[in-house]
């Protein structure tokens, strides 16, 4: 470092996600909100493989478009999750700076409602 420079501030690259507004947190809450992300991202991940699986293995069972649909159901699902999960790790850790409560999660509800439905629309080709 030049005579003249200035250290950069940690924190700076995280400016568009709000993060250098309070005090920073217990590295431990901040690691178990990473830990609560990845799982989210494994369950996206999942609603993928099967979204794949079920196009590229899935023929005999269904038609093109029973197929078709619910590989695409699946896969939307994948993609609401993990944007879900970012939104989600980026509240949580803006209330432990800010020190307020923690935000409900919102992927519960729709994770659960979605997976329902995909159940039941499968329940419902393979009976037919």
């Amino acid at each position: 470092m030049n005579k003249g420079d200035v250290p950069l501030d940690p924190h700076r690259r995280f400016r568009w996600f709000r993060l250098h507004t309070g005090a920073p947190p217990d590295p431990r809450f901040t690691l178990a909100n990473e830990r609560t992300f990845l799982a989210w991202i494994r369950t996206a991940l999942a609603l993928l493989a099967g979204g794949i699986a079920i196009e590229a293995f899935s023929s005999e069972l269904f038609s093109d478009s029973a197929r078709l649909g619910l590989a695409v159901l699946l896969t939307m699902l994948a993609m609401v999750i993990s944007i879900g999960a970012f939104f989600r790790w980026l509240r949580i850790e803006q209330a432990m700076r800010l020190d307020r409560p923690i935000p409900p999660p919102l992927q519960i509800p729709i994770l659960s409602l979605m997976v329902a439905a995909v159940t039941i629309l499968f329940a419902i080709l393979l009976a037919s």
